[in-house]
């Protein structure tokens, strides 16, 4: 049995607008925050409140929409994006548009919750985690090529139509998936699955621990990049920084996607290795222009995949209550993304930005020990799927 090509497609779209949707703001903050009439602070905080929106919704909606069926959520979801997308290119207050922004996370709470779920219900059990993969693929096609195309569109005629763009594409998404997408039922009777009861199953908190801290040590580095780069005499080298990340994010992704049914387990601890080594290397060795590539390439390499490894890793481990464990999975990756802009500034205020690779390699030493403990449930050697 073949993998359902243009239904994946159509997921890998919704990870792309769902990404897309919360990072542009940063490409196009000076235009946003003039015509809104606040200090560029103030307009990046339109990426926080996305954030916010994520992290509040996932667990409490997910919960309350168990017993919906599943076609009916996404295309909720979906319209979500269209709205307050179109709200935001529309909006001259910048009140209106932070609520915009907040439903616009909330949907993303709904849309990610519910994708890596969807994307094991339409391949066959050998192949669940290639189909996750091609579905995660719109994480790092969004911030490689998306971001960038939604900056240059805003730089050549406004802000505001980049994000009508994405309107008029979530709008085209709601058409694709009411063709190309089966539609799936919710839990039986409504069947919502309490939390605790969801953290008891055996994998499912140490996959929690490690999406924390990962995530956590990520968005540290991450976020701050440019600082980094032009705190070490790198400053005109991050546009090639970020696409060598990107192209390796890609290779990452078609490399777990081709081997993440049988080594699950191999592939997590490589990614964890790698974004370590890539930690110590620009720590090290951050003012050597050869050295900080070979380091984000690295570190793409190990990064990429680890949305599709997670994903999976709580979808197999999570059985009947995986949508929960999703839930909870989106909730505790947008709190370490949040966390993360915070921690960063902590550090660079009191530390300098060389402490970025430190704080990512010391947090990478407990993720890589949740990972080699958990062997027999969350991280297994191989994927084996509950039922979806």
């Amino acid at each position: 049995m073949r993998l359902p090509l243009p239904a994946l497609l159509a997921l890998t779209t919704a990870a792309f607008i769902t990404v897309l949707t919360e990072a542009l703001p940063a490409g196009v903050l000076p235009a946003l925050s003039t015509d809104l009439g606040v200090g560029e602070s103030a307009a990046g905080q339109t990426v926080t409140v996305y954030a916010i929106g994520t992290a509040l919704a996932a667990i409490p909606l997910t919960v309350a929409t168990a017993g919906w069926r599943r076609k009916r959520l996404l295309l909720a979801g979906i319209a979500g994006f269209a709205v307050a997308n179109t709200v935001t290119a529309v909006s001259g207050d910048y009140a209106l548009t932070m609520v915009a922004r907040f439903v616009a996370g909330v949907a993303a709470g709904v849309v990610w919750a519910l994708l890596a779920g969807y994307a094991r219900r339409l391949a066959p059990e050998r192949l669940q985690g290639k189909a996750i993969a091609i579905v995660m693929a719109g994480i790092p096609l969004a911030l490689s090529l998306g971001v960038p195309a939604g900056t240059f569109l805003g730089g050549a005629v406004g802000w505001r139509a980049s994000f009508g763009v994405m309107s008029v594409l979530a709008v085209v998404l709601l058409g694709w998936i009411a063709v190309a997408v089966p539609d799936f039922p919710g839990q039986t009777g409504g069947g919502r699955i309490p939390l605790r009861r969801t953290l008891a199953v055996p994998g499912v908190a140490p996959i929690l621990v490690v999406t924390l801290v990962f995530v956590l040590a990520h968005t540290i580095l991450y976020t701050y990049i440019a600082t980094f780069l032009e705190r070490a005499g790198l400053g005109a080298s991050v546009d090639l920084v970020l696409l060598i990340f990107g192209i390796a994010s890609m290779v990452s992704i078609w490399v777990v996607g081709a081997h993440i049914d049988r080594r699950l387990r191999v592939l997590t601890v490589a990614g964890t290795v790698l974004v370590g080594v890539a930690a110590a290397i620009l720590g090290v060795f951050s003012g050597d222009a050869p050295l900080v590539y070979l380091a984000v390439a690295l570190w793409g390499l190990g990064w990429g995949g680890v949305p599709t490894l997670l994903q999976t890793a709580a979808g197999q481990a999570g059985g009947d209550a995986a949508d929960t464990a999703q839930a909870m999975l989106v909730t505790l990756w947008n709190a370490a993304m949040a966390g993360g802009g915070v921690a960063g500034g902590l550090l660079l205020d009191h530390f300098g930005a060389g402490a970025f690779p430190v704080a990512a390699l010391v947090l990478l030493l407990p993720v890589l020990a949740v990972v080699l403990r958990a062997r027999e449930h969350g991280f297994a050697g191989h994927a084996r799927y509950g039922r979806s």
